[in-house]
């Protein structure tokens, strides 16, 4: 009798005990939501408490460790004039002036790659041009002929004398092998880990990524050149390997004013990385008053945890609300939240065209699981899908004559909340038909696809896939 007593005894004091635990788990959940003014996203928000609930040692730790994404927002933000302008598609230069990015600046020789040998090709010259400064951000560093080919340039270029500084994302330097940078240092390059996960700058956000990826050459003279896009440095987003072709990847260089826009975000980045205390908003270069931009312009689109608002994601919920003719989207990854795959599907049954390409299978399997709750929803909207039979890495949208966005975000969760990402606007008519024949040209080796309806046990891995992939 006093055995099962003194089981019955402990079992009560055990479950008291995970009860307690558990409480104090979600109130330090809300607490720490509440105090870091984070605008956690409502299905990431829901995972994380079912998870504190269902195992509450597990999930605890993993959120002080992985949790955070946004720093707070500033008190006391000034409102933005909206821009001074009359052409086509104002909404778009004033929706990203209203999320604290820059005004419009001019660019020149725009140069849209056409493939991997194009872009590699620009690269190598962009490198070459350069006579005082490069400064390259990127995710992957290949450990494969490109990745070597690249730090032979660079530091051929730093032993001449040019200022070289390489930031490479430190989560993204682990996931494959990278090739030995030894020689960097050796040859006077600046080399620095962007968040390094085990021992980052950033408590309680080690899961953030820096996912930007830019060149810049000669930020300061005249003949500065930015190399920007979609595209690690690694051989398959270039010329692929024996028995295995390239990815298709959206990459492109320019030059003119708006690389200071790209080299003020890079040194703001490299700072941090550096070892700054704190991150705050990216600082942008002011224009000078009076002085209106001559020829087409862009904008820089930064989105991250040094943003405020998600900027990447604000934009496009807010082009499909606008768009009155035609959407058009390149994605390798398609898991968008409800809001723009709610604003997507609207644009489609109001009658505006949205074409989605993406690749038939991507090389992320998870991401292809659940992608397929939203291609259902967006084909029975009345939205077009095409996959293509080969990987497509691009990240692009085009919004009727109005819009093209170009970079490094995906549509997915990842890209689109957590990660350090970079676009560029291009407003101007000329570019915008450009990207609009390059979307065009990939998608002549598309088919259509016809996504099929899911049994009980298909939905269920969706939907299992979907709740614990926000952090993956």
């Amino acid at each position: 009798m006093v055995a099962p007593m003194l089981f019955g005894v402990t079992t009560a004091y055990l479950l008291t005990v995970h009860g307690f635990v558990t409480i104090v788990a979600v109130l330090l959940y809300a607490v720490t939501a509440h105090v870091l003014q984070q605008r956690r996203h409502p299905t990431a928000a829901i995972a994380w408490v079912l998870f504190i609930v269902l195992v509450p040692y597990v999930a605890l730790p993993a959120f002080l460790t992985f949790g955070s994404r946004k720093q707070a927002r500033p008190r006391n933000r000034p409102l933005l004039a909206p821009p001074a302008t009359d052409a086509e598609g104002p909404w778009a230069i004033q929706t990203a002036l209203a999320l604290g990015q820059p005004e419009p600046a001019p660019y020149t020789e725009l140069q849209i790659h056409a493939d991997g040998h194009a872009a590699l090709a620009a690269l190598w010259q962009t490198i070459a041009g350069a006579a005082q400064s490069i400064d390259l951000c990127t995710f992957i560093i290949g450990r494969d002929a490109v990745g070597h080919a690249l730090i032979e340039r660079l530091s051929a270029k730093a032993r001449a004398g040019v200022k070289v500084r390489v930031m490479l994302d430190g989560l993204g330097s682990l996931m494959r092998s990278r090739p030995d940078l030894r020689p960097l240092r050796a040859a006077g390059v600046e080399f620095l880990l962007f968040v390094p996960p085990l021992h980052s700058p950033l408590k309680g956000r080690t899961n953030l990524r820096d996912h930007r990826k830019m060149l810049i050459a000669d930020a300061a003279r005249a003949t500065q050149r930015l190399w920007c896009g979609g595209r690690n440095l690694a051989g398959e987003y270039f010329e692929g390997r024996p028995g295995r072709p390239a990815w298709h990847d959206l990459s492109f260089d320019l030059g003119g004013a708006f690389v200071q826009q790209a080299s003020a975000l890079f040194a703001h980045d490299w700072a941090f990385a550096g070892g700054a205390a704190t991150q705050q908003t990216a600082p942008m270069p002011v224009p000078v008053p009076g002085l209106a931009p001559v020829g087409p312009c862009a904008q820089l689109i930064a989105s991250g945890p040094d943003q405020a608002d998600d900027t990447v994601y604000s934009l496009l919920v807010t082009a499909a609300y606008r768009a009155r003719r035609r959407i058009a989207l390149i994605t390798p990854y398609f898991v968008p939240d409800s809001a723009l795959l709610t604003a997507l599907c609207l644009a489609a049954r109001r009658g505006v065209q949205v074409d989605l390409l993406l690749p038939a299978r991507s090389n992320h399997r998870l991401s292809d699981v659940a992608r397929q709750r939203a291609l259902r929803t967006l084909a029975a909207a009345g939205g077009r899908l095409w996959a293509v039979p080969h990987m497509l890495h691009a990240k692009l949208a085009v919004i009727d004559d109005t819009l093209a966005l170009a970079g490094s975000a995906n549509l997915d969760s990842r890209s689109l909340f957590l990660n350090y990402e970079l676009m560029v606007a291009f407003h101007d008519r000329d570019a915008i038909g450009r990207f609009a024949t390059w979307f065009a040209q990939e998608q002549s080796a598309a088919e259509r696809l016809a996504p099929r309806r899911a049994g009980l046990v298909t939905d269920v891995a969706e939907g299992l896939v979907l709740w614990l992939g926000f952090q993956l």
